[in-house]
């Protein structure tokens, strides 16, 4: 839907600016054109004044109207000195700014004054991998994660660092830590299948085989899942080539499964989009 912003009262303003909130939208360009329209006398914003600041906040450094954050900053402070909330926003804006050490400096002081603030530590996190410091990104997640041992976000992020580094091993242990979790995820299924394929041999290739099964059971239109297990199935048929037995007919029907379902997905798939558009059109 098309909004002509200029037209809207300050009640309609307000509750399109919650709505975004509360489907969690950023429209950071939308917003800025709100903002235009309130800017003026923010205390017409009622309740809402202090949330609304930060959401035009956080707009404004998406779309590099720094005039217009500092504006924000300035207004927070004043109703709130000594905030550490604030302070977050200051190091918000020195980052998108690309002031990377004096960004550090002011999260260093939040997680001082309170160690369990998550948000703070996660954007040293942010900066440090926005400097190409990965290694740095990596300590700084490890001592984060000893203290916020069940944030999802975090042990998907440190497994994303540990496969940019090649260290699989270490990417396997987040994995693992994810499926504790959450165990009936078929994407971490299928993100630790991949790198214990990743990884070869034998054992590995064995546990990708039995992970990958697992995805594709929890859903059987994983596309992927499918072709990883196709691979690792044909990889063990030339392990067991010469021991034959039980493993490598397994291996065989999990080769042949794997590949008429993801030849039947196929078919389905062209389908399904053209389903997909006729109801658009619709």
């Amino acid at each position: 839907m098309s909004y002509n912003y200029e037209d809207l009262s300050i009640g309609e303003i307000k509750d399109l600016l919650r709505q975004w909130r509360e489907n969690n939208e950023r429209r950071s360009e939308d917003v800025m054109e709100l903002w235009v329209a309130i800017m003026d006398d923010v205390s017409k914003l009622g309740n809402e004044k202090y949330v609304i600041l930060e959401q035009v906040l956080y707009a404004a450094l998406d779309t590099h109207t720094y005039s217009v954050s500092k504006q924000c900053i300035a207004l927070l402070q004043q109703e709130f000195p000594g905030s550490l909330r604030v302070t977050r926003y200051k190091a918000a804006q020195l980052e998108a700014e690309e002031r990377y050490s004096e960004a550090l400096e002011l999260l260093d002081v939040i997680v001082k004054a309170d160690e369990t603030n998550a948000a703070a530590r996660k954007r040293r996190v942010a900066v440090l991998k926005a400097q190409g410091l990965v290694s740095e990104a990596v300590k700084e997640l490890v001592d984060y994660l000893k203290k916020f041992m069940s944030d999802v976000e975090a042990w998907q992020e440190l497994c994303e660092l540990y496969l940019q580094s090649g260290e699989y091993a270490r990417a396997a242990f987040c994995a693992e830590e994810l499926l504790l979790h959450q165990p009936h995820s078929h994407l971490h299924l299928q993100r630790l299948a991949d790198i214990r394929y990743t990884m070869g041999g034998m054992e590995n290739m064995e546990l990708a085989k039995t992970y990958y099964c697992q995805a594709a059971k929890l859903n059987p239109g994983n596309m992927r899942a499918l072709l990883g297990l196709f691979l690792a199935s044909n990889n063990l048929l030339g392990h067991y080539k010469s021991s034959g037995g039980g493993k490598r007919q397994e291996a065989l029907r999990l080769c042949q499964w794997s590949q008429s379902q993801a030849a039947a997905e196929q078919k389905e798939a062209p389908l399904a989009r053209m389903l997909a558009a006729l109801a658009i059109a619709e």
